[in-house]
């Protein structure tokens, strides 16, 4: 890594292929799906939308399943390789015997290699959409150091988070954490993802670890920090787990 060589699993990166030069190549009949999730993101269309558009164009994820999700094409229009730099060790490896892996919160040192290959998006149309992505989640700074849950729980509807609020009982006598869709109650979107207490979060996240592998799991927020790249709900009651190694696991709820 301190000598810029990349490292990727590309049978789960869309685009590229390892050159004969061990860089990273283009493949272009990818490329142009990569440059269509750019295109469609910018003119205004929303992640939800971008996913779906790609499911019924029969168009494989990276992954090479049929249906495509919100945190996959977050994920694509997110990554820095994609304007042509490269930033190495975002995940690293805690136990190489049992091989879990965990998101890079700054426990290891990254490196960063600019130009490191030929892009897929100029670096001024990626750091547009970064900025957009960001006007999504303003708040992201403040509500990342109150809990770990925040920045991570996606609305499968629009492609944007879930937000937390405190309810009472009608006697005010008990509080329950809860967390539903900041478009929830927007006219301009009004998603119909449902609202999930906090308690049920972690419950399906313990489950979704022992489904990974990893039966002695026990819920603590720094285990959820390093481990939940994104949590997808779906209207049906759904959350869909996606690791740092790109493992991606479903744990259906009750009513």
């Amino acid at each position: 890594m301190q000598n810029g060589v990349v490292h990727i699993a590309y049978s789960r990166f869309l685009g590229y292929c390892k050159g004969e030069d061990g860089r990273l190549k283009i493949v272009e009949e990818e490329a142009k799906i990569v440059r269509e999730i750019y295109d469609l993101f910018l003119s205004g269309k929303t992640i939800r939308y971008i996913a779906d558009k790609l499911t019924s164009d029969s168009i494989p994820t990276p992954s090479g399943k049929k249906k495509w999700s919100v945190s996959t094409v977050r994920s694509i229009l997110s990554n820095e390789k994609y304007k042509g730099d490269a930033l190495l060790q975002k995940t690293y490896t805690v136990d190489y015997l049992n091989k879990i892996v965990r998101k890079n919160d700054g426990e290891v040192r990254q490196y960063l290699v600019e130009n490191s290959h030929d892009p897929i998006i100029e670096p001024s149309v990626f750091d547009e959409v970064q900025e957009k992505l960001a006007k999504h989640c303003a708040n992201r700074a403040r509500l990342r150091c109150k809990s770990p849950l925040a920045n991570t729980i996606v609305c499968a509807e629009c492609g944007d988070y879930y937000g937390h609020k405190v309810w009472h009982n009608q006697n005010n006598t008990k509080r329950y954490d809860v967390w539903y869709c900041n478009h929830r109650y927007d006219k301009a979107y009004n998603c119909k993802t449902p609202y999930l207490r906090e308690t049920e979060l972690k419950s399906a996240f313990i489950t979704a670890m022992q489904r990974a592998g990893h039966p002695e799991a026990e819920y603590s927020d720094e285990l959820w920090r390093s481990m939940v790249k994104s949590a997808t709900v779906s209207q049906n009651r759904s959350i869909t787990f996606l690791f740092p190694d790109q493992t991606e696991i479903s744990v259906q709820l009750g009513k």
